[in-house]
């Protein structure tokens, strides 16, 4: 039985990039699944940027409601830069996260914030993007995490192949 699950929900995406980059993520940070509602996306999805096509390993969905058929064990944390809200430097990552975005030019409805379990932010001057709150989201759980994949070997496997240098020694 797998420990730890990651779910990814996004609020109407509007860019392709974003969405890309997302999926990037997703699978760079081993998320299971990507879910996202509206229309924007589907019509943008053509011009894709997964250019590390995550889509292979981790499953991009559309669906009418993010809060569709939720495990009762999965913790709802919805991700928004809101007055009340916990930093992500206090915040404990759940073992079952849904972690929900909001749109890149709106926020996250009241009624989905009300029914998380928890709503964080990341302290920043300004906002960050979508995919770049993303992947400051999944990197904190990562290194808040008792993982121990930071080696040689893992750095072999995720450089591209324009890259194999070492550092010097001694």
């Amino acid at each position: 039985m797998k420990e730890s699950v990651v779910n990814i929900g996004l609020i109407n995406p509007k860019s392709p990039t974003n969405v890309g980059s997302v999926m990037r993520a997703a699978g760079c940070f081993k998320a299971d699944s990507v879910f996202y509602t509206g229309k924007r996306y589907v019509r943008a999805a053509q011009y894709n940027t997964d250019t590390q096509h995550a889509s292979r390993s981790v499953s991009l969905i559309g669906v009418d409601s993010l809060l569709e058929d939720v495990p009762a064990d999965m913790k709802i944390i919805c991700v928004e830069l809101v007055e009340g809200a916990v930093p992500l430097t206090e915040f404990q990552h759940p073992d079952k996260a849904y972690y929900i975005f909001g749109p890149e030019d709106g926020t996250i409805q009241q009624e989905l914030l009300d029914k998380s379990d928890s709503v964080i932010y990341v302290p920043t001057i300004g906002c960050l993007n979508l995919a770049a709150t993303v992947n400051v989201v999944l990197y904190d759980r990562l290194a808040k995490s008792n993982s121990n994949i930071a080696n040689d070997e893992l750095i072999r496997q995720s450089r591209d192949v324009n890259n194999n240098r070492k550092v010097k020694k001694g």
